[in-house]
């Protein structure tokens, strides 16, 4: 009984957001890559789990492509705002090196948009290898042509190569398999 005879109201308590984990996934797929706009976070493979708690705390895992991936903290802050728009208030994003990302990962349909921006998709790596060491046949994203050399073993990021067809005389960039 509070003050004066009368029962005190209580406050109702805070009523957690219910959202699902597929209303996540789909937030998540808007999320570009930072370093490559035309592919998400998803279509890279990149998001590994997405936990939606009891009270409506959303907990999303991911792995970069890379361990020293100078973009991880844009990744980071990029999924949390994602799911923050849903109206989330308890979001955790986690990041995990095991079991490291691979190639492999990256859809069909975010292949062929490397591809058509530019990027030569990485060839598949196969299941139980770790990384290719031989060069595999990188094929020109502008003209098809298998006539390129690689002009240098890193790229503008350490995922990538840089490559010059000599068919159509355009300089590329091409994914390493991983």
């Amino acid at each position: 009984m509070a003050e004066g005879g009368r029962q005190k109201a209580e406050r109702p308590a805070p009523s957690a957001i219910s959202i699902q984990p597929s209303a996540v996934w789909d937030a998540l797929a808007s999320v570009p890559d930072p370093e490559i706009p035309v592919v998400s976070i998803t279509d890279m493979g990149m998001v590994r789990d997405v936990t939606v708690g009891d009270a409506g705390g959303v907990t999303v895992t991911f792995t970069p492509t890379f361990s020293g991936c100078p973009a991880l903290h844009v990744i980071r802050d990029s999924i949390e705002q994602a799911v923050r728009d849903l109206g989330v208030t308890d979001v955790e994003v986690k990041s995990t090196l095991t079991p490291p990302w691979t190639t492999d990962w990256i859809g069909d349909d975010a292949r062929e948009r490397l591809r058509q921006y530019g990027i030569a998709p990485p060839a598949p790596t196969g299941e139980g290898q770790l990384i290719q060491l031989d060069v595999e046949p990188t094929r020109c994203p502008r003209c098809g042509s298998l006539n390129v050399r690689m002009t240098a073993s890193f790229g503008p990021t350490l995922c990538k190569r840089m490559y010059v067809c000599d068919s159509c005389r355009e300089p590329f960039e091409g994914f390493k398999s991983v």
